[in-house]
């Protein structure tokens, strides 16, 4: 990894789950709270359609991860309005639970949101601006 990577490798964003010389956990998530239940196997969360630049295809996209069990619906993807996931684990879920997602490149939280949240355990340990929330922009 590169000095260029290495923050991004801080994150582990999805894209370095296939890389062969690097190793480590996911470390950045970010949640999105259901807000419709449109059946069996089905949930609707508001928003997550933070797609990672570069060509267009499914390795740019956010990846459910918490709870385990849901996927994207193939045919709509994650949204800009709302994101519907599938799976066994949609039917635990009630209005207003959080479901966390994974990125697929790390700049997408930092352009998104202007805080993020360190978290250890279930404790909040500290919350730190990011550049977004530091009134910078970059391009």
């Amino acid at each position: 990894m590169t000095e260029i990577g290495a923050g991004s490798g801080l994150y582990h964003p999805r894209l370095f789950d296939s890389y062969r010389a690097f190793s480590g956990k996911p470390a950045a998530l970010f949640a999105l709270p259901v807000v419709r239940r449109p059946g069996p196997g089905v949930v609707t969360a508001l928003g997550g359609g933070y797609i990672a630049s570069g060509p267009p295809s499914a390795s740019r996209v956010p990846a459910p991860f918490l709870p385990p069990g849901l996927r994207l619906d193939r045919e709509e993807g994650a949204g800009e309005v709302q994101t519907p996931l599938l799976g066994e684990a949609a039917d635990r879920l009630r209005i207003g639970d959080r479901v966390w997602l994974r990125h697929a490149k790390a700049g997408e939280l930092c352009e998104r949101f202007a805080d993020l949240h360190l978290i250890e355990g279930d404790a909040v340990l500290a919350t730190v601006p990011t550049y977004r929330g530091e009134g910078q922009t970059f391009l």
